[in-house]
Parts: C-alpha cells; structure tokens; sequence
C-alpha cells in the first residue's frame, strides 16, 4: 500500500476538511521557494527580511505536510549558483540556516520527521555541517515524512558526480559499461533511495525549473503561483494539491 494511503483518523479528517483525497495525493512534493528578496523589496524591507519571513512559510509547511501524510518533502535551500550573491546576504543566509536547524530539531523529533539534504558539501561552513549531521544522525530510525533540504545544489553538478562515480566504477572494472542503465544514473545520484517527485511547486511566477532535480523530475506535475515564497501558506499548499489531484498522469502513455 502507498505511504501516504496509510493514514490515521485524524489525518483523514484533515483531508476532508481541505477537500483533499488520500488516493490522489503526491509522494514526495519538491519546492522551489522562490521570492523572499522580491517580497522584502515590495515592502520596502532589506532582502534579509524576506529570508527571515520565508523560514516561517518552511515551518508551516513542513508541519502541514506531515499532518496530510506526504511522504516526502524537498525544499530547494541554495543553488550551487547563489554563490554569486553578496557575500553580507550569503553570510546571514548560512546564519538562518543553522539557527534553523537547531531551533528545529526538537520539532523534527516530536514529528517523527527523517531529516537528510543533498548537495555538495564542501562550501558549506563547518557549524552548519555539524548541525545538518546532529539532525541526520538523531532522525536517522525516525518513520514519518522525510525532510530534504537542498543546500548547495544544482542539477547538472549532481549528473556530473553521478556520471564521475559511475566513470570509476567502470575504470576499476567494478562495472560493466554495457550494464549501465537509467536505474545505474538513478542509484548514483544524491537522491539515490528516494522517489522522484509526483509534484513540483514553484513560488513568485517564475516559469522555470533554475536547474533542480533536472533528472528526478522527468515525469513530475509542475504548479506555479505568483506569490512569493514568504506569502506561501497552507491555503496555497492546499490548492497546490488540489490541482495534483485532478490531473491525469500518463507517464507517456494514452487513456484507456
């Protein structure tokens, strides 16, 4: 039976209560938060604001998720490029980070939450690094929601590692050339265990996917809103779900 089919009376509840249904749910919904600077910027606020105000559309979200049985949320953190940004909004960007992943632990916990990321890690700072593994380590046997924070991610670096892995499985002859497979790229990427995404959310109207999950997404049901991701909250994730469940989902297939 699918994960999220494997759900409580009250959870059920909540379903109902947000015109939602457990059958038409997605696994595993990935988010582009995109907007925190653009919705500080129409307030007249310093981009940091956004930054502070979208942690708080994070935790409604990651609470509301796991209170309608999602199986899988993926949140796109930082890009591998937005490095390229000042380095005063990068440094207090690494700062909510880590207050974020210490102010949440106890909450992941109470949640039942299994907390992981992918990414590269080298550029991360070492107090962030020790506070992304304390979560990894203390979630690791937990059986709820799996939480993914992106940080420091791109798509095309991620198909880079995966192919240089797979280059050396075959230079150690460990490796078949003529065995690689689409399952072979699937297993060497940083998402390697997780299923792809059944729901791909992107905040603040951008029409572009800014190099995420380029090969998990392949077959994901792809929803914009024009609010920026500090203004995303549970009535949106709703709709966003809402809309899911009305589409029909070939797979490259034809209806019957």
């Amino acid at each position: 039976m699918p994960r999220n089919m494997q759900l409580d009376s009250a959870t059920l509840d909540r379903l109902h209560e947000a015109g939602l249904h457990p059958e038409r749910l997605p696994r595993h919904v990935a988010v582009i938060m995109d907007g925190n600077g653009r919705w500080a910027q129409q307030r007249g606020l310093p981009r940091i604001e956004g930054h502070r105000r979208g942690v708080l559309s994070v935790r409604s979200t990651v609470e509301e998720c796991c209170r309608l049985g999602i199986g899988q949320l993926t949140l796109y953190c930082l890009s591998i490029e937005n490095w390229k940004r000042p380095k005063h909004e990068l440094d207090f960007l690494m700062q909510l980070l880590r207050e974020y992943l210490v102010a949440e632990r106890e909450e992941i916990m109470a949640q039942n939450i299994r907390f992981g990321t992918i990414g590269r890690r080298a550029d991360l700072p070492d107090d962030v690094l020790r506070e992304i593994d304390e979560n990894i380590r203390l979630s690791q046997s937990n059986t709820g929601m799996t939480l993914c924070l992106a940080i420091n991610y791109g798509g095309r670096a991620e198909v880079v590692d995966a192919v240089r892995q797979i280059a050396e499985a075959v230079r150690s002859r460990q490796l078949d050339p003529e065995a690689i497979e689409e399952q072979t790229v699937t297993d060497a990427l940083y998402t390697a265990g997780m299923a792809d995404p059944d729901l791909l959310i992107r905040t603040a109207g951008e029409m572009r996917v800014s190099n995420f999950l380029l090969w998990q997404i392949s077959y994901a049901e792809i929803w914009v809103t024009e609010k920026c991701w500090p203004d995303f909250d549970r009535a949106v994730l709703h709709t966003a779900l809402r809309d899911f469940g009305l589409r029909e989902r070939r797979f490259g297939g034809i209806k019957d």
